[in-house]
């Protein structure tokens, strides 16, 4: 395939304008057309590049060649199956969807139809710029912290699915093992949904994960600590720096990568790939996806069985 792809986007707002802006820079492809249901909203996006705004699905689904999903978090099975439906590849940014069963629908019709469904879990992009994936040993404990202040984006859905399923993926990613049991305790404060959760799970070959999320904290944190049997990696994402004791050789310089520097981009370049047929599989597959769903929401379940705290 050797056509520029015209890319389109559904959501017209902060997420939506990244990716806008990435099929507008990427090479052979072109942003084409942002849907929304508010229309002024999706011709504020579009007209940045240049690309038709629709307020009607169907037209815009008939503008473009593949989809990238960035509505509120409820409305992202909705957007996935119209597009995969109307036989166009999606990227889903996270989570894929707020169900199983909405995520099990999004596969069996992107199966059915032998298209390619990515989802935006980025971090992986820096993971694999460390050199992480290559390491010769499996972790024994991993602890997490992702952490912002009070923002009002996302609040459809909890801090699990927004900002915590980012480090449970890559926890599924580094381990080798499944999740066995979780546990957790979270709070609710200004969204009516959980906004701060820390979360421990169990895998059933001995490696733990501790997880701490929150956008109710008053700076934001990025940080994990990954303990392998030679060492420790302790990696500060927001200053893109790592200290390691561990024997392994990873590269000290990842923050100038090319992936590490524009991790969506890299994600969304992969996921073209894969569509083009250059490529086997994107950053994150549908499937892996719907695997940290699934431990997002046992991790849901278990702070509810719990009793959050509900902070007035």
């Amino acid at each position: 395939m050797d056509k520029v792809l015209r890319g389109g986007v559904i959501g017209a707002g902060v997420f939506g304008g990244y990716h806008a802006r990435q099929y507008a820079q990427t090479a052979g492809a072109r942003l084409a057309a942002v849907f929304d249901p508010d229309l002024e909203r999706a011709r504020e996006v579009a007209s940045r590049h240049q690309a038709e705004a629709f307020s009607e699905l169907s037209a815009f689904l008939d503008a473009v060649d593949v989809v990238t999903v960035a509505s509120p978090g409820v409305l992202h099975a909705e957007g996935a199956l119209a597009a995969l439906r109307a036989g166009r590849p999606v990227y889903v940014e996270k989570p894929l969807a707020v169900s199983l069963e909405e995520s099990d629908r999004i596969l069996a019709e992107a199966s059915r139809r032998g298209l390619v469904v990515a989802c935006g879990h980025q971090e992986r992009v820096v993971f694999d710029a460390i050199g992480l994936f290559s390491a010769p040993e499996r972790p024994l404990r991993l602890e997490a912290v992702r952490q912002g202040p009070v923002s009002q984006r996302s609040l459809d859905i909890s801090v699990i699915l927004d900002l915590m399923i980012h480090d449970l993926d890559l926890a599924l990613a580094l381990s080798a093992g499944a999740p066995l049991t979780a546990e957790g305790e979270g709070d609710i404060a200004y969204s009516g949904g959980l906004d701060a959760v820390r979360a421990e799970v169990t895998f059933d070959d001995g490696f733990t994960a501790i997880f701490d999320a929150s956008r109710m904290a008053p700076e934001r944190r990025r940080s994990m600590k990954v303990v392998y049997p030679s060492g420790e990696l302790e990696i500060d994402f927001l200053a893109r720096t790592f200290r390691n004791t561990t024997r392994f050789d990873l590269n000290p310089d990842f923050a100038d990568t090319p992936g590490a520097r524009d991790p969506l981009g890299a994600s969304v370049g992969a996921f073209l790939d894969c569509v083009r047929g250059e490529r086997d599989r994107p950053v994150v597959t549908g499937e892996e996806a719907v695997r940290a769903l699934d431990l997002a929401l046992a991790i849901e379940h278990a702070v509810e069985d719990s009793g959050p705290r509900h902070h007035v």
